[in-house]
């Protein structure tokens, strides 16, 4: 069970007041208690200050609970003892308010039910007829209307307590989820952009090894377009961190798919048609749309081996549609759908309420078909995203 920590000033305030009232009874000489009035009233304060000494205690060491009970409860006794005023008796209801934030409710009761108990036989033993005397019968009843609030304003602070524990395990775990969030983003978008722009390089690089000796001027093509690759790559990277630093400006998606059809590639030959109004469109719907594009059309480049790839991109006023076409070699969806490329493809494209449909065979092309609705957040990038 959590032990809460109880409200620090109002044990202190009691004694003090308790404290106050007794040394005035004995300094107005209203002490009419067995025994000496110096001893008693040396032995009372030295039991007030072993309680605020034990509140200390109790600070440094929390885990202590049943032994700090016990001793609060022997030393409240002997305060009560010694204290001809009465006023002490209050101090009862610190038992069960304590008792509350270290063992819960329950022990709280049965604690304030023994206090009242405890009373009532001191009563019975010492006082017969109590029953009949106004001021008994008032002790008692303030007593019990005193344990009552007490146990409120227990249950009050418990509450507060275990709301705010139960705020902080929850931002706990959204700053675990959005880190996790964010883990999977910047993964995506290393494997969208830069591993768009490094399988260009590597084509035009292998390009340039094989016509090295019989295309000096295809090879030199080759690396000029590979150089290419490396600049785009570079203005993707700086994209990005403009993007985590809010700096990121609203993306153009037919400019972003048309950089699709001019990536310097010999092969496949890319044709880009954009129809509809963006406007309506975020930032996240905007670069689900681009990011599957371009994984669609790097697969088709560096493993369907086709030589012609289709992107049409249809925004109509409530949903977005885009298909991507090669006539490459095809492949089973389900064998490759664990795939980092499709498996990114679709996370991003999920997050935006958006489905995706592949429709690929052995030797017959792949369709790649994305849907996405139009968003409420027209200007709101999600995590930082832009479309490069």
């Amino acid at each position: 069970m959590v032990a809460y920590v109880p409200v620090r000033w109002v044990a202190p305030l009691l004694y003090g007041v308790v404290l106050t009232g007794g040394l005035y009874s004995a300094v107005a000489d209203l002490d009419d208690g067995p025994g000496p009035t110096a001893w008693r009233t040396a032995g009372f304060v030295t039991a007030i200050g072993a309680l605020f000494a034990l509140e200390a205690v109790g600070r440094r060491r929390p885990a202590s609970r049943v032994p700090l009970l016990l001793a609060r409860c022997a030393l409240i006794g002997a305060v009560v003892l010694l204290d001809a005023s009465g006023l002490s008796q209050v101090l009862f209801v610190l038992v069960p308010f304590t008792a509350y934030f270290a063992f819960g409710r329950t022990a709280a009761l049965a604690l304030a039910a023994l206090c009242l108990a405890g009373l009532l036989t001191r009563y019975v033993l010492t006082a017969p007829g109590w029953y009949r005397e106004q001021e008994y019968v008032a002790d008692l009843l303030m007593l019990g209307v005193g344990l009552v609030l007490a146990i409120a304003m227990a249950a009050v602070g418990v509450g507060e307590q275990r709301a705010r524990l139960e705020l902080e395990a929850y931002a706990a775990r959204v700053a675990e989820l959005s880190a996790a969030t964010e883990r999977n983003r910047l993964a995506r978008d290393i494997h969208d952009s830069l591993g768009h722009h490094l399988t260009a390089m590597s084509v035009q690089l292998e390009m340039a090894a094989d016509f090295q000796n019989l295309d000096p001027d295809a090879a030199r093509r080759a690396l000029e377009e590979a150089r290419r690759s490396v600049r785009l790559a570079l203005g993707d990277v700086r994209q990005s961190v403009r993007a985590l630093r809010d700096e990121a400006t609203r993306p153009t998606l037919s400019a972003a798919l048309a950089a699709l059809a001019q990536d310097g590639a010999a092969r496949p030959r890319v044709t880009v048609e954009v129809s509809g109004d963006e406007d309506g469109y975020g930032v996240a719907e905007l670069t689900a749309l681009y990011r599957a594009a371009q994984e669609a059309v790097t697969n088709a480049r560096r493993h369907a081996r086709a030589s012609r790839v289709t992107v049409v991109a249809r925004l109509a006023g409530d949903t977005a549609r885009l298909e991507v076409t090669d006539d490459g070699r095809g492949f089973a969806p389900d064998a490759d759908a664990a795939g980092f490329g499709l498996l990114g493809m679709r996370e991003r494209v999920h997050l935006v309420a958006g489905s995706v449909d592949v429709d690929s065979g052995p030797g017959a092309g792949t369709r790649v078909t994305v849907t996405v609705p139009r968003g409420t957040r027209p200007t709101s990038p999600v995590a930082g995203e832009a479309v490069t």
